[in-house]
Formats: C-alpha cells, sequence, structure tokens
C-alpha cells in the first residue's frame, strides 16, 4: 500500500480496533467477575453457620425434610432464587434430586457438586463456565442432604449482549471518526509532504528558482525551511562547480597546448582543438594510445606509475616538432587514464636554429674584417721603413674601410637590438613624403651615373604629409635605392615612383637588374640573409638592411613588398599612412 493517506488511516483504525478490543475485554471480563464475586457474597452472607445449623434442624423434623429445605431456601431473600435464573436443589448423597425449585428431576455433576458429595463444601468459580453454582453437605438425623444452587447466568449475559452492543456501536462510531479525522490529519500531512516532492523533483531536474512556503512551525516546517536553505546552497555550488568547469572547458578549448585523454582502457576521452592541429589529424574515441602514441611511450606503463611522475618524449607530426608531457591521472583509490600534453616548439627550434645562425653569421661577419684588418696591420708593423708609402697608404686605406665595414654592421646590430626590445626612439614629425624622396634622390644620382645607370623619378604634385622619423624613413628609402643601384648591372635602368592611396602614400623603386631567384623571395628580410653573398661582400653589405627597413616600416604602420623576376629585375613597393 503505497499512499499515505491509506497507511494513516489503515493505522488509525487498527488502533481504534485494538483499543475497543482491549476495552471490551476488559468490561467484558469485569462484568462476569463482578457477577460471579457477588453471587459468591450472596451464598456466603446466606449460608451462615447459623443458617446451616437450622437447614440441619429443618432436615431432621420428619420424612418432608428435602420440602421442609426446600421452602427454608426459598425463603431466604439474599440467595435472589428466580426460577428462570438461579434454582435451588435438595439432592441425597448420589446427587438424586429430592426436591428443587423448578421441579426438574435431574442436575449435572459439577466439580462444587462431587466435592458435596465427598462432604466439603463446594463453591469454586470460572468465568469461562456457562453457570455458577454452590453445593453445601447437610447431615441430620433422617439422613444426610446436599443443598445445590445453580444459577445459568442468564443476567451475567444478558449484560454482556447489552454491553457488546454499545462496543460494537461505539466501535463503529469511532471507526467513523476514526476514518474522518485520519483523512484530515493525512490532508494536514501529505499537503507539505506533496509540495516537498514536487520540490525535489524540480531540483532534480535543476530547476531551484521556486522556494517553498512555509506554512506551519512544526517538524514538516522545519523540514520545509532545511528544504529552502539546501536547494539554494546546491544551487550556489552548482553555479561554483558550473564555472569551474566552464573555465576549465574555456581553458581546454582555447590553450595553445594540445591535450588527449585516455581512459584505464587506452582509448580516447577527450581532447581538444589544439591536439587535432598539431597532430594533423581528426581524433575520436575509437582511438587507442598505441595508434597515436605507441613509439613514443607505452600505456600500461605510464597507467601504472604515481601521479607526481611524468615521462617526456618528442614526437614528429606534419613536419612539426612536438614536446610531449605524458602522465596519469587517477581518482585515491582507481586508476583514471593517461594525460598526454603536447607543446608545439617547431616555432622554437626555428628560433634556436635562427639564433645559432645569426651568431656564425655575426662572427663570420666581424672576423673577415677583423681578419683582413689584422693582416694588414701586421705587415705594416713587420715591413716598417721597408713598406713603400704608396702602398702603406693602400693598407691604411683597406684598414680604414674594413674598420668603418664592422662600425656598419654593430651600428645595424645596436640599431635591430633596439627593435628588439622596444627602446629605438622615434623623433616623429610632420613633413612631406615628397621631400624625403627628392633628398634621397638626390644623395644617390652621382652613384648611379658612376654605374651608368638612368635613374628616373615620377612625383605627383598633391604627394601628401606623414608623420613620421624624417631620418629613419629616408634611411629605408636610401636602402632600397641603394641595392637596386648596387644589383643593376652598369648602364641599367631605375625608375623611383610615389602615390597616393585611401590614406596612405607609397614609394615603388624598380628596377631590371639581376633580379632574385623565386626560392631566396620568403627570406630576403631575415637577418644577414643575403642572395650573392660574394657581390654583397663585395660592395660591403652586411644582410641587415632589409630587416632594418621591415622593422622601421612596421614601427610606423607601414608595410614593405618585393617582387622579382630572376635576371629581369626587382620592384620594391613601400607604403606608409598620410597624415591626417
Amino acid at each position: 500500500m503505497r499512499s499515505l493517506r491509506m497507511k494513516l488511516i489503515l493505522i488509525m483504525v487498527l488502533l481504534i480496533l485494538a483499543l475497543m478490543t482491549v476495552v471490551g475485554t476488559f468490561l467484558i471480563n469485569g462484568v462476569g467477575n463482578f457477577y460471579i464475586h457477588e453471587f459468591y457474597v450472596q451464598m456466603e452472607n446466606t449460608f451462615t453457620q447459623d443458617f446451616i445449623l437450622q437447614l440441619q434442624a429443618t432436615a431432621s423434623q420428619g420424612e418432608d425434610g428435602p420440602e421442609r429445605l426446600r421452602e427454608l431456601l426459598m425463603s431466604q431473600s439474599n440467595l435472589g432464587i428466580d426460577i428462570t435464573n438461579r434454582n435451588v436443589y435438595v439432592l441425597d448423597q448420589e446427587a438424586n434430586v429430592l426436591d428443587s425449585s423448578n421441579q426438574k428431576d435431574t442436575v449435572g455433576i459439577t466439580s462444587n457438586l462431587l466435592s458435596a458429595m465427598n462432604g466439603v463444601v463446594g463453591q469454586d468459580s470460572s468465568i469461562n463456565a456457562a453457570y455458577m453454582d454452590l453445593a453445601i453437605p447437610i447431615s441430620s438425623e433422617k439422613g444426610n442432604y446436599i443443598v445445590y444452587i445453580l444459577d445459568n447466568k442468564y443476567t451475567v449475559n444478558a449484560l454482556i449482549a447489552n454491553v457488546l452492543s454499545i462496543i460494537f456501536r461505539s466501535l463503529a462510531l469511532g471507526l467513523a471518526i476514526c476514518v474522518v479525522l485520519s483523512i484530515l490529519l493525512a490532508q494536514i500531512l501529505i499537503t507539505p509532504i506533496r509540495a516537498l516532492t514536487a520540490g525535489t523533483r524540480q531540483v532534480a531536474a535543476g530547476d531551484f528558482s521556486q522556494k517553498l512556503e512555509v506554512t506551519s512551525r512544526d517538524e514538516i516546517g522545519t523540514l520545509t525551511r532545511n528544504f529552502n536553505n539546501m536547494a539554494q546552497v546546491l544551487q550556489n555550488t552548482l553555479s561554483q562547480v558550473e564555472n569551474e568547469r566552464n573555465k576549465l572547458s574555456t581553458l581546454f578549448l582555447h590553450m595553445t597546448d594540445g591535450v588527449v585523454a585516455f581512459g584505464v582502457t587506452g582509448f580516447v576521452i577527450h581532447y581538444n582543438p589544439a591536439a587535432t592541429r598539431m597532430l594533423s589529424r581528426a581524433l575520436d574515441p575509437t582511438m587507442h594510445f598505441s595508434e597515436i602514441f605507441g613509439q613514443e611511450g607505452n600505456f600500461e606503463e605510464l597507467l601504472a606509475m604515481d601521479r607526481s611522475q611524468y615521462v617526456e618524449a618528442r614526437k614528429t607530426a606534419s613536419g612539426c616538432q612536438l614536446d610531449l608531457f605524458m602522465a596519469p591521472f587517477s581518482s585515491e583509490h582507481t586508476y583514471g587514464g593517461v594525460l598526454v600534453v603536447m607543446h608545439d616548439v617547431t616555432e622554437q627550434e626555428k628560433n634556436e636554429q635562427t639564433r645559432r645562425e645569426f651568431v656564425a653569421n655575426v662572427s663570420h661577419e666581424l672576423r673577415t674584417p677583423l681578419t683582413n684588418i689584422k693582416s694588414y696591420a701586421e705587415t705594416i708593423a713587420s715591413s716598417g721603413e721597408e713598406l713603400p708609402p704608396q702602398l702603406r697608404a693602400n693598407f691604411m686605406e683597406v684598414i680604414i674601410n674594413e674598420t668603418d665595414r664592422m662600425t656598419r654592421i654593430v651600428q645595424d646590430l645596436l640599431t635591430l637590438s633596439k627593435f628588439d626590445s622596444g627602446k629605438l626612439e622615434m623623433n616623429l614629425t610632420r613633413f612631406p613624403f615628397a621631400t624625403a624622396v627628392e633628398h634621397v634622390y638626390a644623395a644617390v644620382s652621382l652613384d648611379a651615373q658612376n654605374h651608368g645607370h638612368h635613374l628616373t623619378r615620377q612625383l605627383p604634385p598633391s604627394l601628401p604629409e606623414i608623420e613620421a622619423d624624417r631620418e629613419r624613413i629616408e634611411q629605408v628609402i636610401m636602402n632600397i635605392v641603394s641595392n637596386a643601384i648596387k644589383y643593376t648591372p652598369d648602364g641599367g635602368e631605375i625608375s623611383i615612383t610615389a602615390g597616393t592611396g585611401k590614406g596612405t602614400v607609397w614609394l615603388q623603386v624598380a628596377d631590371n637588374g639581376i633580379g632574385i631567384p623565386e626560392k631566396d623571395l620568403p627570406r630576403l628580410f631575415e637577418r644577414f640573409y643575403r642572395v650573392d653573398k660574394a657581390r654583397s661582400r663585395e660592395s660591403g653589405g652586411t644582410g641587415l638592411g632589409l630587416s632594418i627597413a621591415k622593422e622601421i616600416l612596421n614601427q610606423h604602420g607601414g608595410d614593405i613588398v618585393i617582387t622579382s623576376q630572376y635576371k629581369e629585375g626587382t620592384t620594391v613597393t613601400i607604403t606608409l599612412p598620410a597624415a591626417l
């Protein structure tokens, strides 16, 4: 029986039934015992010693002793003799009826009657017996008799029947009242319980917004208040957990390192986009550890390690170098799986290689002029006055030129170092872009003529002003034009063209020189990178000019683009924002 209402009604009904049964049992037993007790009290008050002597004397008078005994007994009002309910018998020693109040010829042999037949007063009683009796032996000169009083309990039974009737009517009324009260009680108890049940369903469904109304101050009211507090605490806790989960999910989703988690069976359970990008393959829960990292680690060994331990490995995937950090994760008593964190060190390795090349290039670039300086200086020092003055002057000129070359290299390196550290200060001024171009054009015209180049310029009259470090901008333009002069065979064509775009100015330097092979174009802005190394050193180039030019233009929000065809010519275009 699942209904609480039915359980309460059943309990109340059983309670009233048990109560009425106990009351009825005690009441019926009380009535029966009361009447038995009253019967023997009456007998005791009647059959006194004097009355027994009187009975003995009456029995000794003539032959009609039994009749006289009956009449004497019938005259005793204390006996309450009723021909219907209580009767008196005069018996002989064998329990034969000699005379009686109801004219019966026989009586049943009872234990009390047997006692009297043995000469002892029989006065035992039992509530379970259907009668009450008393047997008294009477001795006389005419013979021995037994006075036997028998009550058939009619009055007791009638009263008990009435009591039972009253009990049943009371029971019916009590049951009716009990059912009504139990229904009301069940309603009082069930209403808040139903509200709590509905509330728990909402909480289980994740809805913590509804607050239950507290309608009483009893235990149910306390339970309702505690439920509301619990729901609020649970909502706050789940919100905190959700926030933490969202933070971890966002971190996991957007972190640059790749992460792949494997369950205790070795299959993928979690991974982030960075992992698929680094591995250059799609991941799914059907993939095993050995399929992805089988060459770099043993899953069973990783799973058996302590949580504080980890294994490092290196993996190459689609040309990328990946550092792997593999460690187990678990709960307190059970294995959880293995977590693999991947860090892409391709760029780091490339930067390290670039650094090594840079150091090697710097060392080489500085060693060459230093070697020349040392050689010529040792020659001058060892020859003394024997060295012809003209040759000494030539040697000194070489030393000075190599020193200037070293100075330019060091200055260019310092400039790049300042760019890298962000410490290079720009002296920003507003000036006409055309003026800077004209200044560079005038400075290189003589050098172009010496090489037999045809140098032209084409500047529109409305070229706007720019806000920049004029010295640095002229340095960029000078570097680009000087490269065009340097790498164009004598008698070449070099054009300088400028113009405007949407909020920008641009300058284009085109030549018909030796051009640049296509494979070298992506590396032109690398430091110390030179396409024709022999010619660059011969002309005194350091391989840093284009790197510095790009850095300066980046600092001004500009850009540089180089297009070229090998043995046909090169075009360099720079763009700068126009002044507002």
